[in-house]
């Protein structure tokens, strides 16, 4: 019981596999996913600054860093799973966050519930930081394919998984997308010519989406 028992839970995630039932070259954990996304979100939202947009540093770090630990209850549901459906991916988030919730009451001391509550919530929203990992956590997908295709793997799931997550990114109206799409994308399709598949082509139709 108490914070010894969130503590010992965050070894749990890393043996939850992201991508499962996939062949990769490349394993990656949630952890190492989560470890991530802190990293990319914290260059994005320098850039935003570089711009003038005020970031809440310590909100950005508390989302980032425990946006997926729902997983801890539920896994990582394949990806076309999750998403077959508005209606039942909105029914997976309210089991996760259910869970979460469950979690905090029954393990958190009373003194520390609300900042748990505050830290584990879903931090996807409308916020310059929510932004920010909606962002962060695609761009991680585009990372995670981009090693796969690079590698030769056929897999077309990671195709997918990278054209969904620059379609994602590109719509976001945020300057480190900007960024991203000006400076950092086009090193990503030169490093890929490797592929068997036609990154640059791929890459060409999710934009114009």
């Amino acid at each position: 019981m108490g914070i010894h028992t969130y503590f010992r839970s965050l070894n749990d995630l890393e043996r939850i596999i992201r991508t499962p039932g996939k062949f990769k070259f490349e394993e990656h954990s949630v952890s190492a996913h989560s470890w991530k996304v802190v990293q990319y979100a914290k260059t994005l939202a320098d850039i935003e600054e570089q711009h003038g947009v005020h970031v809440d540093w310590k909100k950005l770090y508390e989302i980032t860093s425990s946006h997926d630990y729902g997983e801890i209850f539920i896994g990582d549901i394949k990806t076309p799973v999750k998403h077959y459906s508005l209606e039942l991916r909105a029914m997976l988030q309210q089991v996760e966050e259910g869970m979460v919730q469950h979690f905090i009451e029954e393990n958190i001391p009373e003194e520390f519930k609300s900042i748990f509550r505050r830290q584990l919530r879903e931090g996807k929203d409308n916020s310059v930081e929510g932004l920010i990992l909606e962002v962060a956590d695609k761009l991680d997908q585009v990372y995670e394919a981009f090693v796969e295709l690079q590698r030769g793997n056929t897999e077309k799931e990671f195709v997918a998984m990278y054209r969904n997550a620059i379609v994602k990114i590109k719509n976001i109206d945020l300057h480190c997308v900007r960024y991203f799409l000006e400076q950092i994308l086009p090193d990503i399709i030169d490093e890929c010519m490797t592929s068997p598949f036609d990154i640059k082509q791929i890459t060409k139709e999710a934009l114009a989406q």
